[in-house]
């Protein structure tokens, strides 16, 4: 996504850089990006992003998220700022609200600060001790939410109920060798496709170990249908444009013991 003076907004498929220097104009001042994207995680090569963007010096703002800076690090392949959900993988407990703006330049946290200032974004006292919490154990947990995700992503590319699987870590996504070069780790966070609306309530309604929640990162593992959750609001027009359909489930595999998880969606998939 572009963002120009006066607050324009042009959206592009970043997974190619070439679609973002097309789509830059001379009153384009940032760029911002995710990378992999919710929930197709189709990802973006932040360094050749970045190149396009330094010749015109607009700002690369890239949604950290779903990777955490335990496996990316977006200012090291030339970002300007990075931003991330505290919400997700830095809290790691699912219990504490926020966001972080992480700069690199003093005239941005002057900005910042000002915003933070005249409108109150600010988080509260406690629930920064929640995500201070969080941090002193993000290594940890990222190593097991990578180990579980690898296996739950194996899983499912295998089952017979599953049509196709998103997920960078397998050698079958077409950005699989990019994911090798700017991660670190794959990650926990999978979508794959049951084939129709009503197979994935199917599924759902059957889950035991998995949490049907919209959220994600948290120890717990949850599960979420992104057409009639966190993309609902898209309305069936917007979501077929982006390629996501009806039968779309996605889920952030927690850190239990990964054949539980495993035997859960097993389980649940026999009702498809």
């Amino acid at each position: 996504m572009l963002a120009g003076y006066g607050m324009e907004f042009t959206y592009v498929n970043t997974s190619d850089a070439r679609n973002v220097e097309r789509a830059l104009r001379k009153n384009t001042r940032m760029v911002y990006v995710e990378t992999p994207t919710n929930p197709l995680m189709s990802l973006t090569d932040i360094r050749a992003v970045s190149e396009v963007c330094r010749r015109p010096k607009v700002a690369l703002v890239v949604d950290n998220t779903f990777m955490s800076p335990y496996f990316q690090q977006p200012i090291a392949l030339g970002a300007d700022m990075v931003v991330h959900s505290t919400t997700k993988f830095l809290n790691g407990h699912s219990d504490g609200l926020g966001g972080a703006v992480i700069c690199t330049q003093p005239e941005q946290v002057e900005r910042l600060s000002f915003v933070q200032k005249a409108a109150g974004a600010i988080l509260s006292p406690f629930e920064c001790w929640l995500v201070l919490r969080g941090v002193k154990t993000l290594a940890v947990r990222m190593q097991q939410h990578d180990r579980n995700g690898r296996v739950v992503a194996e899983f499912l590319a295998t089952h017979k109920k599953v049509r196709k699987v998103f997920y960078p870590g397998l050698p079958g996504h077409p950005q699989h060798e990019l994911a090798r070069r700017q991660m670190s780790g794959f990650g926990s966070m999978i979508t794959f496709e049951t084939g129709s609306l009503s197979h994935a309530k199917r599924m759902l309604k059957k889950v035991r170990v998995c949490f049907l929640a919209e959220s994600l990162g948290g120890v717990e593992t949850l599960i979420s249908h992104p057409a009639t959750m966190t993309h609902a609001a898209l309305g069936e027009k917007g979501r077929r444009a982006i390629g996501i359909t009806d039968g779309l489930v996605r889920i952030s595999v927690g850190i239990e013991n990964v054949e539980d998880i495993v035997a859960d969606l097993d389980q649940a998939l026999a009702a498809v």
